[in-house]
């Protein structure tokens, strides 16, 4: 557990989870339950949330699920056909991402927003490894709302078990290092009626030259 603590140096008891190939910081309860319900009831009204259309083996999908990116300016960000330009920073995302470099160490200049409307909304199997994030980013993922079950698999390595994350609300997720080379994660649709959840993820983009 001790591994990575010169990196994630925190207030808010983030611990690492060991996992080859990865580092990885959890806390359970980066924001305590008052204030996630407010910051979570915020994000939900005030946020400008858009369904873009993916592509999928060279098909066009609607997302299953509601987006937003916000960031500096300069900090245009493209995956799966979209290409994104950040709206202005809210005074609550300002919030949220200076307590979340605070407690890292770690600078962000954009975010990218999702929510989850119930059980159907899900995120496939995916790397954040777009070149706009450089070569070994530090993803801040926070999570507000219904608890859903976060999965990463090995993308080499069949001995290496899934590893399945239950991120409830106001919790804090950090992915670093080579962890984006090595691991694809996703959320699962359910069976089950799951209550709304917004997710968070702050990374850094570095602006082309």
């Amino acid at each position: 557990m001790n591994q990575s603590r010169s990196l994630f140096e925190s207030p808010a008891d983030l611990e690492s989870i060991a996992l080859v190939d990865a580092e990885l910081a959890f806390a359970g309860h980066f924001y305590p339950v008052a204030e996630a319900d407010a910051l979570y009831a915020q994000l939900l009204n005030d946020t400008p949330w858009r369904q873009d259309s993916i592509q999928v083996w060279g098909k066009s999908h609607l997302q299953p699920r509601l987006t937003a990116w916000h960031g500096d300016t300069g900090t245009a960000y493209s995956y799966s056909g979209i290409h994104l330009q950040p709206s202005a920073w809210t005074p609550t995302l300002l919030k949220i991402r200076d307590d979340i470099s605070s407690a890292t160490g770690h600078p962000f200049n954009s975010v990218l927003l999702n929510l989850y409307r119930d059980q159907r909304d899900s995120m496939g199997w995916h790397s954040d490894d777009e070149p706009e994030l450089g070569k070994n980013p530090v993803i801040a993922s926070l999570s507000l709302g219904a608890t859903r079950t976060f999965k990463l698999k090995h993308k080499t390595r069949a001995e290496q078990k899934t590893l399945h994350l239950d991120l409830q609300h106001g919790s804090l997720l950090i992915m670093a290092g080579s962890t984006q080379h090595h691991w694809l994660h996703g959320i699962s649709k359910q069976t089950r009626t799951i209550a709304p959840r917004i997710n968070l993820t702050f990374r850094q983009i570095i602006p082309a030259q």
